[in-house]
């Protein structure tokens, strides 16, 4: 199997699941409960708070866990508009973002709310000026990617931030797709909330944190019940899936700077392999160095990622969250239909080789030598 889907999901390392297995099957105690058993999960917990604040370098206060992005982004933006619902009800976010950020603020409509999406410029990138243009006087939260996790396009959030430094509006950053994929610290973005999921960095599903910074100071919970996490996020801590989360951070954290490089070498021996295609578009800037996005035009990516996968080469038609609908990136970066529906995405991980790439790109071009265009 070729897999170049990181973006969508990421093996398991064996030394994540061996640390999962040993929690699961001996140090299974409740982190609530008071002997032994249940102080030594609390202390697992613990250590892998700190695990991920430090690669954050933030405090572990600061860090809360959930039960994956989307959690943390629903979360995130009602907290925002909760601590500034004296200010107003207005939103900013991109037209690109993640659907969890979008069906959020939609539905926050529905509920009252209004929103400004900020739309692309037709290579995907999002100015923090646009941004900033949009900030109203009942601006109450901004919610900006870090990284799109369809066309790698990597989002000015830093200067957004600086943007909003006198402001009301907290800002939230969802950055899923670029935790210890592209250099950056808390402090660094200066968000008032980041996201995190696991699951994009070799650790399990269903665990993922939430990064509190110092302006969100009264962070509703989005559950109740009840008092772990400080009271912010109740339920029984899934104590496997923070231990497996704090191991693959470790793991990355140690070998981040040969990983960035290892992703961008990646990067351009695919751009030089598919560049050989006749008629392949590349999209986007791919800014970040684990995703590629490229169109054949007229070839259905549906088409294209079906063959690919019966051949053992695993891409996908942009974000795994679609499931065959038009992406609602491409169309806001205005491309014409038939090169946004031959769009593919190709992500890549530290355990790709070179051989994947090539059998990547000797299935595109089998697919287009044989199929005919749609007209």
């Amino acid at each position: 199997m070729h897999y170049l889907d990181h973006a969508a999901t990421t093996p398991v390392s064996p030394e994540v699941a061996q640390t999962m297995v040993s929690v699961l099957t001996e140090q299974f105690g409740n982190p609530s409960a008071q002997y032994p058993l249940g102080r030594n999960a609390r202390a697992l917990v613990d250590q892998g708070r700190a695990a991920i604040a430090r690669a954050l370098d933030c405090k572990p206060e600061q860090v809360v866990f959930t039960s994956c992005g989307t959690e943390g982004d629903n979360w995130a933006i009602r907290a925002a508009l909760h601590q500034n619902r004296r200010v107003g009800k207005h939103i900013v976010t991109t037209a690109v973002e993640h659907s969890a950020v979008l069906q959020c603020v939609k539905r926050l409509e529905q509920e009252g709310c209004t929103a400004t999406y900020v739309k692309p410029d037709r290579e995907g990138r999002v100015s923090a000026k646009s941004v900033l243009a949009a900030v109203r006087e009942d601006t109450a939260v901004v919610s900006v990617m870090l990284v799109n996790n369809e066309t790698g396009a990597r989002f000015p959030v830093e200067d957004v931030a600086a943007g909003l430094k006198d402001k009301p509006a907290l800002l939230h950053t969802d950055a899923v797709q670029g935790f210890l994929k592209v250099p950056f610290t808390a402090k660094s973005l200066g968000a008032d909330y980041i996201t995190l999921s696991a699951h994009k960095i070799g650790g399990p599903k269903g665990i993922g944190a939430l990064y509190i910074g110092g302006r969100a100071k009264n962070t509703q919970p989005l559950l109740f019940g009840g008092g772990q996490e400080s009271g912010l996020r109740p339920g029984t801590e899934a104590t496997a899936q923070i231990a497996g989360f704090a191991k693959a951070v470790e793991l990355r954290s140690a070998r981040k700077d040969g990983i960035f490089r290892r992703l961008a070498e990646c990067n351009a021996y695919a751009r030089e392999k598919l560049s050989a295609i006749p008629d392949l578009r590349f999209i986007g800037p791919g800014d970040a160095p684990h995703i590629l996005s490229v169109s054949l035009p007229g070839y259905p990516s549906q088409n294209i990622v079906s063959e690919l996968g019966e051949q053992g080469v695993c891409i996908s038609a942009g974000s795994a969250c679609h499931r065959g609908r038009a992406s609602h990136v491409l169309t806001a970066m205005g491309l014409d239909k038939k090169t946004a529906a031959g769009t593919v995405r190709i992500s890549f991980g530290p355990e790709t080789a070179f051989e994947d790439i090539d059998a990547l790109a000797e299935a595109l071009l089998a697919h287009k030598t044989k199929r005919f265009p749609m007209l």
